[in-house]
């Protein structure tokens, strides 16, 4: 199977629980108390996996998703026209019986392609990509989301499953320079996931930073167009799911160059709600 090997930013070391910083804090406070280890790993080309990798197994899947959407650093268009496609393609991939988009994303790979981090340089008003393997919701925040997006404690108690799930598209030309690859959940350990703070000038979150196995198996799409869209599962309340979490992370590709143009994507994400 095509693959290539690249370089991938999982978490080595902290003091006490993970903090990052996605501003420059005060004077004296370290952006963030923790070391990351940039590890060499194979990344296969998904594309020429048969069968197809699916949601519900693997945690992320691939779909030829058209879009009606001119301008994707339009809010105003995103909203009023890719919200309800993204909603409609989360439906198709999970079965879900409904869908909120509660977040969007828009990211673009910094000039002259510095080591890749949390994405956020300077004081994090211009995303970049994320090059540390992450989860953008633990245990706890995922259960949160529920009631922030739902605004309804009874109603959110009464839900006995629900998922957030990304989907991710280019929103140029293809993705040759900085794609994002994903950890088939599979492969994934318990003991891989450390909880970690993040902290931005007006809140804090919490996600999920990895620790690196080589069991892990990774895959990503390559060349990924306008038209394509990865769907990918962040955090699924069903215990016993086989995917419940789905690492991901940018990696810098190892056949880019000077002129290959720099990586502009978009990222939704969406509250799932299954019967």
């Amino acid at each position: 199977m095509p693959s290539l090997v690249a370089e991938l930013g999982y978490l080595k070391h902290s003091d006490g629980k993970p903090i990052t910083y996605m501003y420059e804090p005060a004077a004296g406070i370290k952006r963030q108390n923790c070391e990351f280890e940039l590890v060499s790993m194979p990344i296969m080309d998904a594309r020429h996996l048969a069968p197809q990798p699916k949601i519900d197994v693997a945690g992320f899947e691939l779909w030829e998703a058209p879009t009606e959407v001119v301008d994707f650093r339009n809010d105003k268009e995103v909203s009023s026209k890719y919200y309800s496609e993204a909603s409609a393609l989360v439906k198709a991939s999970t079965g879900a019986s409904t869908v909120i988009v509660f977040d969007h994303q828009v990211r673009q790979r910094e000039a002259g392609r510095p080591l890749l981090s949390f994405g956020r340089a300077g004081d994090g008003s211009k995303p970049g990509a994320v090059g540390r393997v992450h989860v953008d919701y633990s245990e706890e925040t995922g259960q949160k989301r529920l009631n922030l997006v739902l605004q309804d404690q009874r109603l959110a108690e009464s839900i006995e499953r629900f998922a957030i799930v990304n989907v991710w598209r280019s929103i140029k030309g293809p993705i040759l320079d900085t794609p994002l690859a994903v950890c088939d959940a599979r492969s994934l350990g318990a003991g891989d996931l450390v909880a970690g703070e993040i902290r931005y000038q007006s809140r804090n979150g919490e996600l999920y930073l990895v620790r690196h196995s080589n069991r892990h198996r990774w895959y990503y799409y390559s060349a990924m167009h306008r038209n394509e869209a990865l769907v990918f599962k962040q955090y699924d309340s069903l215990i016993n799911s086989v995917s419940r979490f789905t690492p991901h992370a940018a990696f810098d590709h190892p056949e880019a160059t000077e002129a290959t143009p720099l990586r502009e994507s978009i990222e939704v994400r969406c509250l799932a709600i299954f019967d």
